[in-house]
């Protein structure tokens, strides 16, 4: 009898090995910083986090609400917000947990949300801009703008502009925009605002807005020096969230397969966000970038650039502002 090929790839050992593989990876996916081993309190301290329904920003205001800390959930839909508001609450044993509604793609219900929380709110000591979105159609908001960036750059802009005083009055306070890895397929294009030369492919867009992200936080940062309030961004890792909704059930489906095996938990993928918030390792660093494991990292070379950047904000200002 003979052997061609595909007979050795239907061998039963390809299948336990890559299982085996698979578990190896996921026993690995954890970085060395453990939320769990941190004895870091948050009583008498206020946060906000984005996008904080479901995912890896519920898993972050569930630490910080664990911690003692009086956590905002930020969130576009009540019914999915009072459902984690129920969860948070009962998962802490912390009754000082709110959800307040906002819609990052709407400039109006930005300032909306942040007039709001600067008449109710004495301190904001974390702010944590997690909420975005992949793989939206194009679309353009009744400010003007494209949806994608509205909702994952220039609506977190504005709402972190917004709350800098009460930031500021509160320090030491820390921000923190999460960002992701694939900022380095990006490109700086200011048309791409306005929803003009932009090619809707994948990921093609979201990884534009990511890359803002991390030059816009850099930009911040040093806007902020001497006055208390640090600016990181943060990968948080390829994790199993609801991300890939907005996708065709054919890319869903083999995101999802490999995932099982290979990418991060929700609660594995809110680590790095947590350190950055949270470490006592992490106090008084800023206009950094953090990879997914909690490390350190050199950020894509358009991002490093200090011109581009106050460019990039200065764009950013006047996009945001009211006429």
């Amino acid at each position: 009898m003979s052997w061609v090929w595909t007979d050795i790839l239907c061998h039963p050992f390809w299948a336990v090995s890559t299982v085996l593989l698979g578990l190896i990876t996921r026993s690995q996916r954890r970085g060395s910083w453990d939320p769990r081993a941190c004895a870091v309190q948050l009583k008498g301290k206020t946060a906000i986090v984005t996008g904080a329904n479901t995912g890896i920003g519920k898993f972050m205001a569930l630490d910080f609400a664990r911690r003692g800390a009086r956590v905002i959930l930020a969130c576009r839909s009540e019914a999915r917000g009072s459902a984690a508001l129920k969860e948070i609450r009962e998962r802490a044993g912390n009754t000082d947990v709110h959800l307040r509604l906002v819609d990052t793609s709407s400039l109006d219900s930005v300032r909306a949300f942040a007039e709001k929380i600067n008449e109710e709110e004495k301190a904001l000591h974390i702010l944590v801009n997690n909420a975005g979105v992949s793989g939206l159609p194009r679309g353009i908001t009744k400010d003007g703008l494209e949806v994608s960036f509205a909702t994952n750059h220039l609506g977190p802009f504005l709402l972190t502009r917004l709350l800098l005083d009460l930031m500021k009055s509160s320090a030491p306070a820390r921000i923190i925009n999460v960002s992701s890895v694939n900022h380095r397929k990006g490109k700086v294009d200011f048309s791409h605002f306005r929803g003009d030369n932009l090619t809707y492919k994948l990921d093609v867009v979201y990884n534009h807005t990511k890359l803002h992200n991390v030059i816009c936080t850099n930009e911040l940062a040093r806007r902020l020096q001497h006055t208390g309030v640090t600016a990181n961004s943060v990968h948080p890792g390829v994790v199993m969230t609801e991300m890939m909704r907005h996708y065709n059930f054919i890319i869903r489906s083999i995101f999802n397969l490999i995932g099982l095996f290979f990418f991060k938990s929700a609660e594995e993928g809110a680590v790095s966000t947590i350190y950055c918030a949270v470490a006592e390792e992490t106090e008084g660093i800023t206009g950094k970038y953090f990879d997914s494991d909690c490390s350190l990292a050199l950020p894509a070379p358009l991002a490093r650039d200090t011109a581009l950047a106050a460019k990039d904000f200065e764009i950013c200002e006047r996009l945001t502002s009211k006429l």
